[in-house]
């Protein structure tokens, strides 16, 4: 579109737009400020000025006085003055300069001419400088006082402020729902009463935004009501409210319990001040990392096992220095074996680590919070070993991490596994339809085994990025057995508890959704309804259909959520956090205390530690904003690849519609950037649907260019220097995180097009044999694709107790069945003698995991009956690295005579002796 084309009234609520977009925007309004100098016709500006002014409202700089300044100078005529104060706005809010360069809010630059330090400060010397945010203001004073008020904020200023902040002025419901969407700065609300409901601008999706959260047309416009309304959108800001009413009847108001701190609005600035200044405190606090670098500046002399800790035996040495050099000083000082002296321990935390973790658990919305040093993997056996005993049956998806096999191997649970619907084409799987799911709960009870069933373990969101509707299938699995347990692997999803679009779809955001839900008591009334249409014995093939409703008098709401902490966040790699929501958790919290002693070092790394602590910090104070900006980098990755011309003749990212199958997408949304999408399409998506696609996991389909995913993998690494996530046989997945910027994308679009123009070349030069191999490739990769295979069932031998109904099956016997070396035999792949076993038996039964990567899941099982169909799979599989499997030797497997002693009872005890008198 034009510049002239754009209209003079901008909307407000395309949310699409993200921290990138305003840059371009500031960088569109320098050129048509330039192209008015140049041609002399300003129309361009003029228009480009109109739409950026609308949403820059909602910032704090450049603020009231330079957006004047711009607006009086085209309306003076004046191109040059236009142009000098474009291009000063946009290299500072480009650089963030103006956090700490005060001329950068001046008129006209006083004397500091300097470039602002685009280096990170470790790369030279840097005064130390105060954090900058802003603070939302909403009052119902009138818009020609906000200048002044801007000021008296501002004169609130100290030097001895520990942080500095500017106000954003606003004087209605929708223009503060607006600027907590679009405003990543914003760190702290004051809401005075007397403000408007409507927007001065153009909002209809907003509207519609706002009625698929719950905020219809309600003419409460009280401060309280908007309190809660932001705090569910941006649940990390410290709100304010400030009453001219009956203060302590609000202060009384356990709905009120959503603001940090309440004021009679006429008195007491200077100490609503302080408060904002005190609630930054408290999110910046970093407990261990803050008690860490006092200790790393301490003379200790050390007499324990850690000769790396103060650095000597390394700076001293002629050898070994250069790592010392490399790594600098402090890590070896801030290295200790320690738990006195201003540090804590890990294993049974009661000083620092302890109130770190108390951050984590209010920053992620759990009621508490385990630090794990050693990686996701770690986090899911913790929980798995603490929950289950001994028989209990847990629901685990087969394709989920390995550790939550190993973790059943563990405890000795039984683990009922259920299938995700499969993506042949991609040679990958997506999530388990909640149906399925169902089906088993219904299973076991028919069996009467539901009692045996204590756990419900699945994968948010999967390596490929579908999302499972978490509060949907809590709710309608509580209607079947409610004091469940859930453990959600959110590995790679830690970092949507800070967008307000894929929080509820989180472990703790549904949980907390569904306990603020059971606390209502329109939910009873609901339940009964359905209660009385369902009748007595409702069929299991009417609860299969029905969007079932939990009893919330009954529900033991018990969610369990870990995530890899370092894969989406900025923490050390193999930094983990385990969340609890358990109404229970005082049964098991010895177990949990077992499970923290067997698994965790009892020498864990301060570093990472501390960088969990920073990691939640950050994440409380800037992660909207970073959060925002991966996924509007992602978007813009989807974009570029998609509508290239040449890139988009061999490689493609496959959208929501490709990689969620339209029976799961309920409310027909097809991706982010369909025509007409928006925000608000979106949102109803990720309510209504049952499965959703997280915008920062991109799955690139490179067989069309002839390269399956390991050897594009292969390509990105070693000659262009980047890297992806995974891969399957026709494609590798890119994922954006909270560390990437435009240039990421600019490198790799301009990889892709690199290739693809090589691709496109060798096409053309090699004629009709070239062009025929292609083909012939590119249809091994695209269409001749191995199925999937399901898992079949445990061997009889390891179903000693099951029931008729249900899958389950003994996997810890299964697992040190293959400790018995003569139990246990090997036949190669390609041997005939697995086909005729196949067909006139005995059975082949897998004695241990075999996981082939890609795709990475579990294609066997210890103890598992192997088909023709994972045979099958097996055959085709092309790729190197099949963890369990050992291609010289052959499949393992149990003997036949093995399995017929493993199912046979077991003698009783001998009697114990009698101690002689």
């Amino acid at each position: 579109m034009s510049k002239d084309a754009i209209p003079a009234q901008k909307r407000i609520d395309q949310f699409f737009s993200g921290p990138g977009a305003r840059a371009d925007s500031w960088r569109d309004l320098v050129e048509a400020a330039k192209a008015w100098a140049r041609d002399q016709n300003r129309t361009g500006y003029d228009a480009a000025l109109a739409e950026l002014s609308v949403t820059e409202e909602f910032h704090g700089y450049p603020g009231l006085q330079l957006m004047s300044a711009l607006r009086e100078a085209a309306s003076a005529g004046d191109a040059a003055t236009s142009v000098s104060l474009a291009m000063r706005i946009a290299q500072a809010l480009t650089t963030k300069s103006f956090r700490q360069h005060a001329g950068d809010w001046n008129l006209h630059d006083e004397g500091n001419g300097d470039i602002p330090d685009l280096l990170p400060p470790t790369f030279g010397h840097k005064e130390a400088h105060r954090p900058y945010f802003e603070t939302l203001i909403v009052t119902g004073v009138p818009s020609n006082n906000w200048p002044a008020l801007a000021t008296e904020w501002r004169n609130l200023r100290r030097p001895i402020d520990a942080f500095v902040y500017e106000p954003v002025i606003v004087g209605s419901l929708e223009d503060a729902f607006c600027a907590a969407l679009l405003n990543a700065d914003l760190a702290a609300v004051v809401i005075n009463e007397g403000f408007a409901l409507r927007s001065r601008h153009n909002a209809p999706i907003l509207r519609s935004f706002t009625n698929a959260m719950g905020e219809h047309e309600a003419s409460d416009v009280s401060a309280l009501k908007l309190a809660q309304i932001l705090k569910r959108i941006r649940p990390e800001l410290d709100i304010y409210l400030m009453s001219n009413r009956d203060v302590e009847e609000m202060a009384g108001n356990p709905e009120a319990n959503v603001a940090r701190r309440i004021f009679y609005s006429v008195e007491e600035i200077l100490e609503l001040h302080l408060s904002i200044l005190e609630g930054i405190q408290d999110r910046y606090d970093t407990p261990f990392f803050d008690n860490l670098k006092k200790y790393a500046q301490r003379p200790i002399g050390t007499f324990h096992a850690l000769p790396i800790a103060r650095g000597k035996s390394i700076f001293k040495s002629d050898w070994i220095r250069d790592m010392g050099e490399f790594y600098g000083p402090n890590l070896f000082l801030a290295e200790s074996s320690a738990t006195t002296g201003g540090l804590d321990s890990l294993l049974e935390p009661t000083g620092n680590i302890k109130s770190a973790q108390d951050k984590a658990a209010r920053a992620f919305g759990a009621d508490r919070v385990f630090f794990v040093t050693n990686g996701t993997s770690t986090s899911n056996k913790m929980a798995v070993q603490a929950l289950l005993s001994p028989g209990d049956i847990a629901i685990v998806d087969r394709n989920c991490h390995k550790s939550h096999h190993y973790g059943m191997v563990l405890a000795g649970a039984q683990p009922l596994y259920v299938e995700a619907f499969p993506m042949t084409e991609y040679s990958m799987y997506g999530a388990v339809p909640l149906k399925t799911i169902k089906q088993a709960l219904l299973n076991a009870r028919a069996d009467g085994r539901l009692n045996r069933v204590k756990m419900v373990d699945l994968t948010n969101c999967t390596f490929d990025g579908h999302i499972y509707n978490t509060r949907r299938v809590m709710e309608e699995c509580l209607a079947i057995k409610p004091d469940l347990i859930f453990l959600w692997d959110e590995a790679w999803f830690g970092f949507a508890r800070f967008s307000p679009f894929l929080r509820p779809r989180t472990a703790m955001g549904a949980a907390n959704d569904i306990e603020a839900w059971m606390h209502d008591p329109k939910s009873i009334a609901s339940y009964e309804k359905q209660r009385a249409e369902l009748g007595k014995n409702p069929s299991d093939d009417l609860l299969l259909k029905t969007r079932l409703i939990p009893d919330p008098r009954q529900i033991r709401l018990r969610v369990y959520q870990t995530n890899s902490t370092h894969k989406s966040m900025s923490a050390i790699r193999q930094g983990s956090m385990l969340f609890v929501k358990d109404v229970e958790f005082h049964t098991v919290e010895q177990q949990f205390k077992e499970a923290v002693f067997t698994h965790a070092s009892t020498s864990p790394n301060q570093q990472l530690i501390a960088s969990l602590d920073v990691a939640r910090r950050q994440m409380e104070l800037e992660g909207y904003g970073l959060v925002a900006n991966a996924m509007e980098i992602a978007l813009a990755i989807r974009q570029a690849v998609n509508n290239n011309p040449l890139i988009s003749k061999y490689f493609r990212i496959l959208d929501a519609s490709a990689m969620v199958p339209a029976a799961y997408r309920q409310t027909g949304f097809v991706d982010y950037l369909a025509p007409g999408a928006n925000w608000a399409l979106a949102l109803k998506s990720l309510q209504d649907d049952e499965f959703c696609l997280d915008p920062t996991r991109m799955t690139l389909v490179c067989g069309t260019a002839g390269f399956d995913g390991t050897q594009f993998k292969g390509i990105l690494a070693s000659q262009y220097g980047i890297q992806v996530n995974k891969t399957s046989r026709n494609s590798v997945l890119l994922q954006s995180n909270i560390n990437n910027t435009r240039s990421d994308v600019a490198h790799l679009i301009r990889v892709l097009s690199e290739i693809a123009s090589e691709v496109d070349r060798g096409l053309a030069q090699g004629g009709a044999n070239a062009k025929k191999t292609f083909e012939t490739r590119v249809k091994s990769l695209m269409q001749d694709v191995p199925n999937l295979p399901n898992f079949s069932h445990f061997h009889p031998s390891f179903r000693g107790d099951a029931g008729s109904k249900t899958n389950e099956g003994d996997i810890r016997t299964g697992f040190y069945a293959a400790y018995d070396a003569v139990g246990c035999e090997f036949i190669r792949l390609s041997d005939p003698e697995i086909d005729r076993r196949l067909k006139a038996g005995p059975e082949l039964v897998s004695a241990n995991f075999v996981i082939p990567y890609p795709p990475g899941f579990p294609i066997m099982v210890p103890g598992q009956v192997i088909t023709q169909e994972t045979i099958d799979f097996m055959r085709k599989l092309d790729v190197k690295e099949i963890h369990g499997y050992d291609a010289k030797e052959g499949l393992k497997l149990v003997r036949t005579e093995a399995l017929a002693k493993i199912g046979k009872p077991r003698p009783a005890a001998a009697p114990k002796l009698k101690a002689a008198s």
